[in-house]
């Protein structure tokens, strides 16, 4: 059974439930509803900072996919439509949800979206989140799996000092990986604080521009969308 992300908190934090509301629950119950109303399209809410490279990913993504997979996205901004216009411009089906300020997506913002975005025969719906590595944690999605990213020119310290983003994703993606060798980060050590955090989540590193890692993170996609049609993936 799918556990809201709104009610896991990090180590060492307090859970008062028997004298606060829980003002995430009806966002918990649209969530639910996207889930039900998307049964056989695989849903990745990709999280970040801003500037971490989201977009850029989901565009090299999209390339090398677009034999594969049958791809869609819903980018998340304050304000602008730019992003939306990038993913079209490579050829990707977008639509931008212009959230007027707010610092991330909600699940009903998302389920009206849907009404708008065409996904037939769509495998795969990528949530580009808002720009922040707080707010978009507490918020369930209707996602089947969270990634967050975090570019090597951020600092490897992040996972310590913003524990929810990363004890509610699935995985890690550290992005600019072609930076490695001239910035002070360490793929290690966001490891360990990631896994220390969240003993379950995966840890991958890419380059979207140069192309490292890409394939790894395309073969993941690919093997998850297999696994939610229910097509057990080849050995």
């Amino acid at each position: 059974m799918h556990k809201p992300k709104s009610n896991q908190a990090p180590v060492g934090s307090v859970q008062c439930e028997n004298t606060t509301l829980n003002l995430l629950k009806v966002n918990d119950f649209v969530a639910k509803a996207i889930r039900e109303r998307l049964p056989d399209i695989l849903v990745i809410n990709v999280c970040s900072s801003p500037g971490s490279g989201k977009t850029t990913l989901m565009q090299e993504t999209g390339k090398r996919l677009h034999d594969k997979l049958n791809m869609a996205v819903l980018v998340g901004d304050p304000e602008t439509e730019r992003d939306a216009i990038r993913m079209r411009d490579v050829g990707i089906n977008a639509l931008q949800i212009v959230t007027g300020g707010m610092c991330h997506i909600e699940a009903q913002m998302i389920y009206q979206a849907l009404d708008h975005i065409d996904l037939t025969g769509v495998d795969l719906l990528f949530i580009e989140n808002v720009g922040n590595l707080v707010c978009p944690a507490a918020f369930d999605l209707g996602e089947d799996f969270r990634v967050t990213v975090l570019a090597s020119t951020e600092g490897d310290d992040k996972p310590k000092k913003y524990p929810r983003m990363f004890l509610t994703s699935e995985l890690l993606v550290v992005s600019k990986s072609d930076l490695l060798p001239y910035v002070p980060f360490s793929v290690e050590a966001v490891t360990k604080d990631a896994r220390e955090v969240n003993p379950d989540i995966e840890v991958m590193s890419l380059s979207s521009l140069k192309g490292d890692g890409m394939d790894q993170w395309c073969d993941w996609l690919i093997e998850k969308v297999k696994t939610k049609k229910g097509i057990l993936a080849e050995s």
